[in-house]
């Protein structure tokens, strides 16, 4: 080859290589735009995992059971615990090997502590709503707690912190640590037996919720959903990919209530779509509650508009059953709601004092109970009786069938009928591209 053609030749591929490395250093030098790019890519990143949501399967029913469980793993290695899901209650404790007294679990199911109490002098420690001010006289010292319920069970234990294995609808794992109670004292004095759960999912409005902590780690958005279906399965959801974007009636949560339960009003009571004459009444929605409870008055009149509308029909009081208060009994003993349903009318609570004001339906479905003896029985009890005073609760046995949304972003609740035997597979808001994906292995896992 001419050495002047091969000089050129090679003078030639020089350029050419200086220009590709060129491009490859304007391609990869980080830019103003570039960096302001990536850190607006970084904030919608951020933005998207808080828009993620934890989605558990639901199990249980309201008779003969008397409550709805999830499964969720605590612990590294996960350990698999049962709890009762409680929208009227902060708190949520297992059954603790410290050891415990009154556990219904054995040892080998109840939750094992590793040196990972809470001080005294903590945050969440001075959020617990506790029967009795416990003094902290060293800030190192272990965070008692003493919680109470409605039916006078109670839990006594230590707030401790601890991973809780969690795959969000978006697909990630998380492993946050999460505080709450390690009860090694329960008490259980009513007439009924403790159910056999492990302890409490708290899903409360307090500090200590379950879902407030995770807002404030930036996992999931403070929304919670529940779907308790008639067929003892459900689903419930920490988050709100699962919220419709149409369709939800909502109204607002009381602001000037200093209670943590989720109580709204004032609401009328209606019957068959007609009044009942009780204005007024303040309604708080819990999901720890197996019946629906009325204050005295609105118990009475409800009582009073369903036996005068049973007048001629093939159903008498009975006596023999002990499962409710109030029971009914047939020609022959009944085998489901369907052969009975058409004697009852639709109970409903309007919110808001116009007549256009939200209206929470409960069908006869949703408030009746068949018996093992073949009664039919009321699940609506007198609050009143009971120690509730002028508390009113819409519990499980009126929640199924329809999607509950705890709204804490904007104080509000909402709900809407739905198929809750079936997890919704994808978002429904937005684009339907925006899939949820659900691995049951995943909170099956020991």
């Amino acid at each position: 080859m001419n050495p002047k053609q091969e000089a050129r030749n090679l003078h030639f591929f020089f350029l050419v290589f200086v220009f590709y490395v060129f491009l490859l250093c304007a391609r990869f030098q980080p830019s103003d735009a570039t960096t302001k790019d990536s850190s607006a890519q970084q904030v919608k990143l951020q933005n998207r995992r808080l828009g993620s949501s934890v989605v558990f399967p639901v199990s249980g029913n309201v008779y003969p059971l008397g409550y709805y469980y999830v499964l969720l793993n605590i612990g590294n290695p996960p350990k698999l615990f049962d709890l009762d899901i409680d929208t009227g209650s902060d708190l949520t404790w297992v059954q603790c090997d410290a050891p415990c007294n009154g556990c219904t679990k054995p040892r080998a199911k109840q939750y094992k502590p590793n040196h990972n109490t809470l001080p005294c002098s903590h945050l969440l420690c001075s959020g617990l709503d506790l029967t009795q001010n416990r003094p902290c006289d060293d800030p190192e010292d272990q965070c008692d707690y003493e919680i109470g319920y409605s039916d006078h069970a109670s839990s006594i234990g230590a707030l401790v912190t601890d991973e809780f294995p969690l795959k969000l609808a978006n697909g990630s794992i998380m492993n946050p640590h999460l505080t709450f109670g390690c009860g090694y004292d329960q008490q259980n004095p009513g007439p009924h037996p403790p159910p056999p759960t492990a302890g409490i999912l708290g899903l409360g409005r307090g500090k200590v919720g379950i879902s407030t902590q995770l807002k404030s780690l930036g996992i999931t958005k403070n929304v919670i959903v529940h779907c308790l279906s008639h067929t003892g399965k459900g689903f419930l959801s920490i988050g709100d990919e699962l919220v419709p974007s149409s369709g939800v009636t909502w109204t607002s949560l009381a602001t000037n209530s200093a209670s943590k339960n989720y109580m709204t009003g004032p609401a009328e009571l209606l019957f068959n779509d007609k009044t009942t004459g009780v204005k007024g009444i303040n309604v708080v929605f819990d999901s720890g509650s197996s019946y629906t409870y009325f204050n005295a008055e609105a118990y009475q009149a409800i009582l009073d508009l369903i036996r005068k509308d049973l007048n001629g029909k093939p159903l008498t009081d009975t006596k023999d059953d002990k499962s409710l208060p109030v029971c009914w009994k047939g020609k022959k003993p009944l085998k489901s709601l369907d052969e009975v349903k058409k004697y009852f009318k639709t109970i409903t609570l309007r919110f808001g004092y116009q007549k256009n004001g939200q209206l929470f339906q409960v069908p006869p479905e949703s408030y009746l109970i068949i018996t093992e003896k073949g009664n039919v029985c009321l699940g609506i009890l007198n609050g009143t009786e009971v120690g509730l005073d002028s508390y009113n609760i819409v519990g499980d046995i009126s929640f199924q069938g329809i999607m509950v949304i705890y709204d804490n972003e904007k104080q509000r609740i909402g709900w809407i009928s739905s198929d809750c035997d079936k997890i919704p597979k994808r978002s429904v808001r937005g684009s339907l591209s925006k899939r949820i994906w659900f691995d049951k292995r995943a909170f099956l896992r020991k």
